[in-house]
C-alpha cells in the first residue's frame, strides 16, 4: 500500500513522522546483516503509509542489500502463495519450480531459507499480508521460527483496523506474539496535516477533521483541488480522477477491475485503444510502474473507481480479464474471480473447483473451501453426480480447516445427492462421513444413530474399503466414549476386512482406534500398534490420519501422566499439522500441549498454549474444552478471579457432547477448584453422575481422579483398589509419601506437593508448602494451610492469599466473582448457576460480602462494589 507523502511540503516526496520507524528498520537490518536476521510486522490503517515507508526505507539501501518483493492480492479468494509467486520469478531456481509446482509450506519455505542463506543479506518485503492466502500465511509463520539462521530482514505489512475475530491472520499473528518485532505506523498528527495544509491555502482543522490524519486520505484532498475538501476517501480520488482526459479515465476505469499489479498484455487486452493515455495517469499519482506492470498508487483508490463503474461496464471488462488471463498460463484463482465477477457460469464452475484443487494440494484448505462454495453457489444446473463431487470437496476442505457446521452442512448435501442419484454405496460413505463431523462437532446424539445405518446400509453390499472406514468410525466413538470392549470388537472387524481388501487407509483408520483404546485403558501395547500405524500412514501420504495419530499418542499418554511419551516430538508434530493445514489436529495438539505444561507445574505456558486453541473460533470442542480446564484450573491454582468462566463453558461443552473423556477432566476441575476455595459441599453434586460412569465404563484414571478430590472434600468412597488408577490409588490407600514420590518421578510437582502435605511428617508438610508457593498456587497454599492447622501443625504459615491483599476489603477471588455478579443484579439462585454451586454456598459468599465491606443490602453492596472497582470481578483501580 503506498500512502506515505508524495507533496511538495515540506519536501518533495518527504515522509512525515517516520523517524522513529525508520531507525527501527535500520536497526533491524543491522542485526540480519551481522547474521542474525529478523522478522519485522509493519501494521497500520489503510493509507497510513506502509508501502511508502518500505519503499523509501529499501530505495536508501539499494546498494547495500538485495530487496525482493512479494505482493498479496485483494482476491475476494487468493490465489495460492501468490506473493511467493513474485519472489520466486526475481529468484529462479527450486523455489520458482516449487512455488509453480504447488508445493506445501514446508517446502516452499525451506526453499526461500535456503535462498535467503544463500545470497545475502537480503530485504524480503510482503505486501498486504491481510490479503494472503492460507498457504503464504503458513510461510510467514515458518519464517518467523527460522529467519535468524538467515542474514535476512524480513518485512510484512498488514492493515491491522480490520481484522475480524476469526482472520486467519489475527490468529497467525497470534502464534507469533514472541517472535517478530511489531512496527505501528500512525496517522500524521495535526502538526503535520498543517504544514502540509499550508501552501494549498487549505483550512488546516478542518483537513485534520475530515481526514483523521490519515497520510493518503490527505492527499488525495490536496490534490482534488476544490474549493471544499472532500468529505470522503471516495470523493477525493473520484475528484482526482475528474481533472483526467476522457480517454485517461477510461483506461482508468478498464484498469479498476483487476486487484494488484496489471500486467503489460492485460492492459493491452483491456485497453488497447488507451494504452497510450497510461503516462498521463501516471503523472497523475493515481498510478504506478513497475518494469512489466502499472497498479493503482493504492487499493483504496482502485476500488473507488471500480465501485464507480456502471454494473454493465464492470462485468464486461471482468469478461475482458478473464479471455486475457485464460489465453496465457493465467492462474485459477485469479480466472475463478473475474469469472465470478464477469457472472460468468459456466466459467467459474471450470476455474473455481480447479483452483480450490490447487490450494487444498497447497495446505490451504480454507481458501479451498471458498472456493467450491462459489461454484456451488452457481451449480443448480449441474448434473446430480458433479454437484455431489463438489459438495464433497467442499465438506472435506471444510473438516481439514476446523470449519465443522460448514462441514456438516456440505456433507448433508453431498448426502442427499446420493440418495437421490440412488448409489447406495456412496450413500453410505457419506453418512459415515456425516456422523463423523457430528461427533467432532460434538452432537454425539445426532450422529450416533447415522454412524450405525452407515454401517447396516453398507452391509448390503459387497464389503469394502467403505465398509471398513464404517467399522472403523464406530470403533472411534466407541473409544472416545470409553467403551473399550466395544471400541475394540468394532476395531478388529475393521482391521481383518482391512487386510483382507489390502486398502492402505482403512488399515491404518483400524490400528488407530485399536491402538488408541489400549493406550487409553494405560496399556502399552497400544503405544506400539499408534507408531505402526504411524509409519503406514506417512508412507502412503495419509497425513488427516497422521494428524489424528499424533493427538491420540499425546492425549492417552497424558492421561496416564507419562509426560515424557506425550511430549515427545511435540513441536515437531506441531509443525506437521501447521505445515500441511491440519488445522484440527494442531489445534488438539494445541490443547494436549497447554494440559501437559499444566501438569508439569509450567502455568504460565499452560496458560499461552490454551490462549492460542481458545483465539480460533474454529476449536473443535474437545480441543477448546481442554483449553478452557487448563486456563480455569491455572486460574483457581493461582487464587486468580475468574476461574469459573472458562470451566463452566468446558462444562457446557462438555456436557452437550455427552464424552466422558471430557466431562471427567471438567468434572476434577471444577471439584479441584471448589475444595480451593473451600466450597467442599459443592463437590458431591458437581462429581457424583461422572463418577458413576467412570465406574461403570471401567475408566480407572477417571475413577481415582475424582475419588480423589471428592476424599479431599470430606467424601468417603468405598472403591474396589482395582478400579483405581495411578498414583490416586496410593493417595486414596493413604500410602502419601509413596503417591507423592511417584507423582515426583511421573514430573507432576503440584500433585507431589499435594501429596506430601497430607503426610504426619511436619517437615515434609512444610515442604509441600514451599513448593506450592514455588509454583505459584497461592490457592492451594491456603488451602493446605487450613487443613494443617485444623490438624494442630504448628508454625504454619499465616497471611491473606494474593488475591486479598490485592484488594482493601479483603474479598477472596471467589467472593470477589460474586459480587461482581451482585453488582450485575442477579439473585443468588442465577448467581449460582453461573458459578455451578449451591444457592446455599453463594448464601454464604454474600454474607460474607455484606459483612467484610460493611454494608447492610445487597444494594450497597453493589454500589460498593462500582466504587471500589469490583464490579469486574477484578481489584479495585
Amino acid at each position: 500500500m503506498t500512502g506515505g507523502l508524495q507533496v511538495a511540503s515540506p519536501g518533495p516526496g518527504e515522509l512525515l513522522e517516520r523517524e522513529a520507524a525508520l531507525a527501527l528498520l535500520e536497526s533491524a537490518l543491522g542485526e540480519a546483516e551481522a547474521g542474525s536476521g529478523r522478522l519485522v510486522l509493519v501494521a497500520g490503517e489503510a493509507g497510513v503509509g506502509k508501502t511508502a515507508l518500505l519503499r523509501r526505507f529499501c530505495a536508501a539501501r539499494s546498494e547495500r542489500t538485495r530487496t525482493l518483493w512479494g505482493f498479496c492480492e485483494p482476491l475476494r479468494t487468493p490465489r495460492p502463495l501468490g506473493p511467493l509467486l513474485d519472489v520466486a520469478g526475481a529468484v529462479g531456481g527450486t523455489l520458482e519450480r516449487l512455488a509453480l509446482a504447488g508445493a506445501r509450506p514446508h517446502e516452499v519455505a525451506a526453499a526461500l531459507l535456503d535462498e535467503l542463506r544463500r545470497d545475502g543479506p537480503t530485504v524480503l518485503v510482503l505486501e498486504d499480508v491481510h490479503w494472503a492466502d492460507e498457504a503464504t500465511l503458513d510461510v510467514l509463520t515458518m519464517l518467523a521460527t527460522r529467519v535468524e539462521s538467515a542474514p535476512a530482514l524480513v518485512l510484512a505489512s498488514y492493515r491491522d483496523d480490520q481484522l475480524e475475530r476469526d482472520d486467519r491472520l489475527r490468529l497467525v499473528l497470534g502464534e507469533l506474539v514472541r517472535r517478530p518485532a511489531r512496527l505501528k505506523l500512525d496517522p500524521l498528527s495535526p502538526d503535520a496535516v498543517a504544514g502540509l495544509a499550508r501552501p494549498h491555502g487549505v483550512d488546516p482543522g478542518t483537513l485534520y477533521r475530515r481526514t483523521g490524519g490519515n497520510p493518503f486520505f490527505v492527499v488525495e484532498a490536496l490534490a482534488a483541488t476544490g474549493e471544499a475538501i472532500p468529505q470522503t476517501v471516495r470523493d477525493a480520488v473520484l475528484a482526482r480522477a475528474a481533472r483526467l482526459s476522457p480517454r485517461a479515465r477510461g483506461l482508468l476505469d478498464a484498469l479498476a477491475i483487476v486487484p494488484g499489479h496489471v500486467e503489460s498484455p492485460l492492459v493491452e487486452a483491456l485497453a488497447a485503444s488507451l494504452a497510450d493515455r497510461v503516462e498521463e495517469c501516471l503523472a497523475s499519482g493515481i498510478l504506478v510502474a513497475g518494469e512489466t506492470y502499472v497498479a493503482f498508487r493504492h487499493e483504496l483508490a482502485r476500488l473507488a473507481i471500480e465501485e464507480a463503474l456502471p454494473p454493465t461496464r464492470r462485468a464486461a471488462l471482468n469478461r475482458a480479464a478473464l479471455e486475457a488471463i485464460a489465453a496465457g498460463d493465467g492462474d485459477p484463482a485469479r480466472l475463478a474471480h473475474h469469472a465470478s465477477a464477469a457472472g460468468d457460469v459456466d466459467a467459474v464452475l471450470r476455474w473455481a473447483p480447479l483452483a480450490g484443487e490447487r490450494a487444498a494440494a497447497s495446505g490451504a484448505h480454507r481458501d479451498a473451501a471458498a472456493q467450491y462454495e462459489r461454484a456451488l453457489r452457481v451449480a443448480d444446473a449441474l448434473p446430480l453426480e458433479a454437484r455431489a463431487e463438489l459438495l464433497q470437496r467442499r465438506a472435506d476442505a471444510c473438516w481439514m480447516s476446523a470449519q465443522f457446521d460448514d462441514a456438516i452442512a456440505a456433507q448433508q448435501a453431498a448426502l442427499d445427492c446420493r440418495r437421490q442419484l440412488g448409489d447406495r454405496l456412496e450413500e453410505g460413505d457419506a453418512l459415515r462421513l456425516l456422523s463423523r463431523l457430528h461427533f467432532f462437532a460434538g452432537h454425539g446424539d445426532a450422529g450416533e444413530p447415522i454412524a450405525l445405518e452407515a454401517v447396516e446400509a453398507l452391509e448390503r453390499l459387497p464389503a469394502g474399503r467403505e465398509l471398513a472406514m464404517a467399522y472403523g468410525n464406530l470403533s472411534q466413538r466407541r473409544m472416545s466414549v470409553e467403551d473399550a470392549e466395544e471400541a475394540a470388537a468394532w476395531g478388529r472387524r475393521a482391521l481383518a476386512l482391512a487386510r483382507r481388501l489390502g486398502d492402505a487407509e482403512s488399515t491404518v483408520y483400524a490400528l488407530t482406534n485399536l491402538g488408541a483404546t489400549e493406550l487409553q485403558r494405560g496399556a502399552r501395547g497400544g503405544q506400539q500398534k499408534l507408531e505402526r500405524a504411524l509409519v503406514l500412514a506417512q508412507q502412503h501420504g495419509l497425513e488427516d490420519h497422521a494428524g489424528r495419530i499424533f493427538s491420540n499418542l499425546v492425549m492417552w499418554n497424558l492421561r496416564h501422566r507419562r509426560l515424557d511419551l506425550a511430549g515427545a516430538d511435540l513441536e515437531a508434530r506441531l509443525e506437521f499439522c501447521r505445515e500441511r493445514g491440519l488445522d484440527t489436529w494442531r489445534l488438539y495438539l494445541l490443547a494436549s500441549r497447554a494440559r501437559l505444561e499444566l501438569a508439569a507445574g509450567r502455568f504460565s505456558e499452560a496458560v499461552e498454549s490454551a490462549a492460542a486453541v481458545l483465539r480460533d473460533p474454529r476449536s473443535a470442542w474437545v480441543a477448546r474444552a481442554s483449553a478452557l480446564v487448563a486456563v480455569g484450573v491455572v486460574r483457581a491454582r493461582r487464587g486468580e478471579a475468574g476461574a469459573s468462566e472458562p470451566l463452566s463453558e468446558a462444562e457446557s461443552l462438555a456436557g452437550s457432547a455427552g464424552e466422558l473423556v471430557e466431562s471427567a477432566a471438567v468434572a476434577a476441575a471444577c471439584a479441584e477448584a471448589a475444595w480451593l476455595v473451600g466450597e467442599v459441599e459443592a463437590v458431591e453434586e458437581l462429581t457424583s453422575s461422572t463418577l458413576a460412569r467412570a465406574r461403570d465404563r471401567r475408566a480407572a484414571w477417571l475413577v481415582g481422579e475424582l475419588a480423589y478430590w471428592r476424599r479431599q472434600a470430606g467424601l468417603r468412597d468405598e472403591l474396589p483398589v482395582v478400579e483405581l488408577g495411578g498414583p490416586y490409588r496410593l493417595a486414596l490407600a493413604g500410602e502419601w509419601t509413596k503417591a507423592a514420590a511417584r507423582w515426583r518421578r511421573l514430573g507432576c510437582p503440584y500433585e507431589a506437593a499435594l501429596a506430601l502435605a497430607e503426610t504426619d511428617d511436619r517437615t515434609l508438610a512444610l515442604q509441600a508448602l514451599a513448593e506450592l508457593e514455588a509454583l505459584g498456587a497461592v490457592a492451594a497454599v491456603e488451602a493446605v494451610s487450613r487443613r494443617l492447622r485444623r490438624r494442630g501443625v504448628a508454625a504454619v504459615p499465616r497471611g491473606p492469599r494474593a488475591s486479598t491483599l490485592a484488594n482493601p476489603a479483603g474479598l477472596t477471588a471467589r467472593e470477589l466473582e460474586v459480587l461482581a455478579l451482585v453488582a450485575e443484579g442477579l439473585r443468588n439462585a442465577e448467581i449460582a448457576a453461573r458459578l455451578v454451586v449451591s444457592v446455599k454456598t453463594v448464601d454464604h459468599h454474600v454474607g460474607a460480602i455484606l459483612r467484610k465491606l460493611g454494608v447492610r443490602s445487597r444494594a450497597e453492596a453493589a454500589a460498593a462494589a462500582v466504587r471500589g472497582g469490583f464490579a469486574e470481578g477484578a481489584a479495585p483501580r
